[in-house]
């Protein structure tokens, strides 16, 4: 007789791989933070991929603000985190955070789903993140597109794509694979990328990841996430775990449009963040660094609303002016 499965990978509950190649996904999950009801934003869920069965939420802020140059909102593709293993747009960190971003930023956000592992492996958030925004330009481009997308108060030519953690390295990898100008996008228009505290990797540790654990985050849950999400066999330093790894693309070769990463001081992934603009500033390209001092991972999502988080909105603001036509 057979020995019974076990578990192999547990992230806390939440999600369990087992020997028999079993996965077991936890429904319930005890949020610390509770759903926050903002009177100024209107959400509402779409289907956007019916293959993969994915969903995103529209968040829309009821009034544009009178400071908006164009007078209409401003778009963003708000990519959650969670390691690539965990994390939806119901969750409500990621709700929070967007309601936040639609009345801070006075835009509208899209926030979608995006396959997970291990049942799906990377790049399978890569191709879904890219597939969020021809989503957003199918519904530009048909006369029966969602009204909250074409309605004429969307300004559909200055789209940010946000990521955060696990969403940052996706935004990355979007960066790069659109290029300059999003041409292949029009008329919708991406001006630039916003990447929080991105999830990236490498065989050989940083100084931040062999420092001191975090409050919700060790390094070995960071590791445990790329064991379930890389491509089977693949090691931390495969091209989508690893920008500058020895397989990875010369993004020197690449046209990039202008990027801001934002980290906070106390992140076991504050010095990936770091290495990556360093290196893009070194090879020419517009990018920003802003490290939040003390800080640590998911200062922002987890409490939107917080004092250092409207410091975050206001960093945002002006990258977002900054790189507006």
């Amino acid at each position: 007789m057979g020995s019974l499965p076990h578990v192999v990978e547990d992230c806390g509950g939440v999600v369990q791989l087992f020997s028999d190649g079993t996965i077991y996904r936890s429904k319930d999950i005890g949020f610390p933070m509770p759903i926050i009801n903002d009177e100024s934003v209107l959400f509402k869920d779409c289907l956007y991929d019916k293959t993969y069965n994915l969903h995103l939420r529209l968040y829309k802020p009821t009034s544009i603000s009178l400071s908006s140059p164009t007078k209409k909102l401003s778009i963003i593709l708000y990519l959650h985190g969670g390691g690539f293993c965990v994390g939806t747009r119901e969750w409500p960190n990621c709700h929070n955070c967007c309601l936040k971003l639609a009345s801070g930023l006075n835009a509208l956000v899209v926030a979608p789903d995006y396959r997970l592992a291990p049942e799906h492996r990377l790049p399978a958030a890569m191709e879904d993140g890219l597939s969020a925004l021809q989503w957003l330009q199918a519904q530009v481009l048909s006369d029966k597109g969602d009204a909250w997308v074409n309605g004429g108060k969307v300004d559909y030519d200055q789209v940010f794509v946000l990521g955060d953690s696990s969403g940052g390295n996706i935004a990355h990898h979007i960066a790069v694979q659109i290029g300059v100008g999003s041409t292949r996008l029009a008329p919708v228009r991406v001006r630039g990328y916003i990447l929080l505290a991105p999830f990236f990797g490498g065989v050989a540790r940083t100084k931040s990841e062999e420092g001191p654990s975090e409050q919700l985050l060790n390094l070995e849950i960071l590791d445990r996430f790329w064991r379930l999400s890389m491509p089977a066999g693949a090691s931390r330093d495969h091209p989508l775990a690893n920008p500058f790894g020895p397989g990875s693309l010369n993004l020197e070769v690449v046209a990039l449009d202008p990027i801001m990463v934002i980290v906070g001081g106390c992140e076991l992934l504050r010095d990936r963040g770091e290495d990556y603009a360093r290196r893009l500033k070194e090879m020419g390209k517009k990018i920003e660094y802003v490290e939040f001092e003390g800080k640590q991972h998911g200062f922002f999502t987890n409490d939107p609303y917080s004092e250092a988080s409207e410091e975050v909105i206001q960093v945002m603001k002006k990258f977002v002016i900054e790189n507006s036509s």
